[in-house]
């Protein structure tokens, strides 16, 4: 099957020389071209992109407001493509797989289209076995429905590497914009996931969002303090402090009466 790819950029020769450079590619189709941020949303809503070359300054909208606008967890693999070095950081703090500069080399080309079929791979590979699991558990339960299942392991891409994180050990989790830090020990890991959809995720009676911005995992919770009528916090066992709403105050204590 091959890869449907989009390539965005305002310059005309950079579309060109990208898509020249990957029609060597038997593996990769080109789906598209995209002269700004507004025709990349359009399309990536459109129909559905496998990979995304992005470039990072367009008119209208840059790569990283379409990201935002899209929403991280429904991107596809996605190289970032510009002439600015600066904007690497940033590149990957939103979870791109690569950064590449402009005139892009072929040499280099060829090493992230490794990583991108070797993301899109282990990817799919993960769906199968989540959707394999699924099917055995309905054939247990006679084909009836069962209580819903929660993952027990997250997989964090970061940079040339994957984590696979127990669901178990994470302590807390942080709202940073269109994306959320895991705090496991410590280690802090970035997942490109907004706190709403990881809340939607995790099993709501260990993992509780005690503020709008942080969710805490019920067993590592030491203590609880109410510090005014609106406005709380909690200590963890490794002494962290965290703020609490009072509709998280209200959620801990419905958990814990469970």
């Amino acid at each position: 099957m091959k890869l449907k790819t989009v390539i965005a950029d305002d310059e005309p020769l950079a579309r060109e020389r990208l898509r020249f450079l990957l029609s060597s590619d038997d593996e990769i189709e080109i789906a598209g071209e995209c002269r700004n941020g507004r025709e990349v949303v359009t399309a990536l809503r459109e129909k559905r992109i496998d990979v995304l070359f992005l470039d990072i300054q367009m008119p209208g909208r840059d790569g990283f407001e379409v990201i935002e606008q899209i929403g991280s967890a429904h991107m596809p693999v996605t190289v970032f493509v510009t002439a600015h070095n600066e904007h690497a950081l940033k590149a990957f703090d939103v979870q791109a797989l690569d950064y590449l500069t402009k005139p892009v080399e072929p040499e280099r080309l060829q090493a992230a289209l490794v990583r991108v079929k070797e993301r899109i791979a282990s990817s799919a590979a993960l769906l199968t076995q989540e959707q394999l699991k699924s099917v055995l558990e309905s054939l247990r339960s006679g084909g009836t429905a069962s209580r819903k299942e929660y993952p027990k392991r997250l997989l964090v891409p970061n940079g040339a590497k994957d984590f696979f994180v127990n669901v178990n050990d994470i302590e807390w989790i942080e709202a940073a914009d269109y994306y959320c830090c895991l705090h496991v020990g410590t280690k802090s890991l970035m997942l490109r996931e907004t706190i709403k959809q990881l809340a939607d995720t995790l099993d709501p009676g260990k993992f509780v969002r005690i503020h709008r911005s942080v969710i805490v995992n019920v067993d590592q919770v030491r203590e609880i303090f109410r510090e005014g009528r609106s406005e709380g916090s909690v200590v963890l066992t490794n002494g962290q402090r965290l703020k609490m709403s009072r509709a998280g105050w209200q959620s801990l204590l419905a958990v814990s009466r469970t």
